[in-house]
């Protein structure tokens, strides 16, 4: 552009350039010819208009102001066009892309999660018998969660490497038995409750294992409560659960806040090929004298059971579901299966 000397050459020659781009732009129906349009016109070696910017240091200084108004006016339109086509021919390419003869695609559909479904099957059930659900703190003091449930104080559950501490004698409550005490503390007996929440546990995520898993426990405090109480109630339940023919045995356990303690068992078939066979669904126990006595109960009046169980596990019995992870994924295909339920 070394010929282009005067205000009144640069002008034609940005005319001539921008009659090009009106001409070549809308003529470029595909990405490639808008991207050749680019290099032709704006390109950074071979664009025309990149050319032209060289021939502003040869004007006259008084002219050089209103040139460069003029260039940049050309240069932003001619951008913009470039930009307006790319967008166009992008949009034309996905839809070409698209197969109309493909079926559409169906919508997820939305569903309970099984752990809900299970939460809630077992509080109706529960609430029946006279129940009701009683709450508290996830991040708990040491007192609520060992001390107070008899746990002595080289109890292995009181280790690091099993409970999560957050410091000044806090934790995340491994069970949800703090409630039981808290309810006992607040209110006088007769009590039955349900004490529903996740707890935490220094556990690896596996298979069988979380480190935050949901829990249920229940409680109940009367005059002359006994085993047979709780193994009626309990029994009862598992038949309302699994079914009216679902038999269920205790066998001996220990828990520090429970004397006798015992395990549940449950005969189930879980469709699996394997027939019925024996799955353990709860640790159980009548309320050791020890508990009552640190909320303020007399133990020589009144007596109690308690319960504990997890609904995640409680679900995978149900369903058949062999690894606990799947629980917590939030995977649509694996909870869309219980949208029935």
């Amino acid at each position: 552009m070394s010929d282009i000397t005067t205000l009144d050459q640069f002008n034609a020659e940005l005319q001539r350039i921008q009659a090009r781009a009106d001409v070549l732009v809308p003529a470029a129906t595909t990405t490639e010819a808008v991207e050749a349009a680019r290099v032709e016109l704006v390109g950074r070696t071979s664009g025309v208009l990149t050319a032209l910017s060289t021939a502003l240091g040869a004007l006259p200084k008084e002219d050089r102001r209103e040139a460069g108004q003029r260039f940049n006016a050309v240069r932003v339109a001619i951008e913009s066009a470039l930009d307006a086509a790319r967008v166009t021919q992008s949009a034309a390419a996905s839809v070409k892309l698209a197969d109309p003869t493909m079926p559409g695609r169906a919508a997820w559909r939305g569903s309970r999660h099984p752990v809900s479904i299970v939460f809630d099957e077992i509080e109706a059930i529960f609430r029946e018998l006279g129940f009701t659900v009683a709450l508290g703190p996830e991040a708990e003091h040491e007192w609520y969660n060992f001390g107070a449930l008899n746990f002595p104080a080289d109890h292995p559950a009181m280790d690091m490497h099993d409970t999560l501490y957050l410091g000044e004698g806090r934790l995340l409550r491994t069970h949800t038995s703090p409630v039981q005490i808290r309810t006992m503390q607040a209110y006088a007996p007769p009590i039955r409750i349900l004490a529903p929440g996740n707890v935490y546990r220094r556990d690896f995520f596996d298979a069988t294992h979380a480190p935050v898993f949901s829990q249920l426990e229940g409680l109940a405090i009367d005059e002359g409560i006994s085993f047979a109480d709780l193994k009626a109630t309990l029994a009862l339940f598992a038949r309302r659960f699994y079914g009216t023919s679902t038999k269920t045995r205790f066998g001996p356990s220990y828990f520090p806040f429970t004397e006798p303690s015992a395990q549940m068992e449950v005969e189930v078939d879980l469709d699996d090929g394997r027939g019925p066979r024996w799955l353990e669904i709860m640790g159980c126990g009548l309320v050791h004298p020890a508990v009552l006595e640190s909320c303020g109960i007399d133990s020589e009046r009144y007596s109690g059971w308690a319960f504990g169980m997890g609904p995640g596990r409680i679900a995978m019995s149900r369903y058949g579901i062999n690894d606990i992870r799947l629980l917590y994924d939030s995977d649509v295909r694996f909870l869309e299966q219980f949208s029935a339920c």
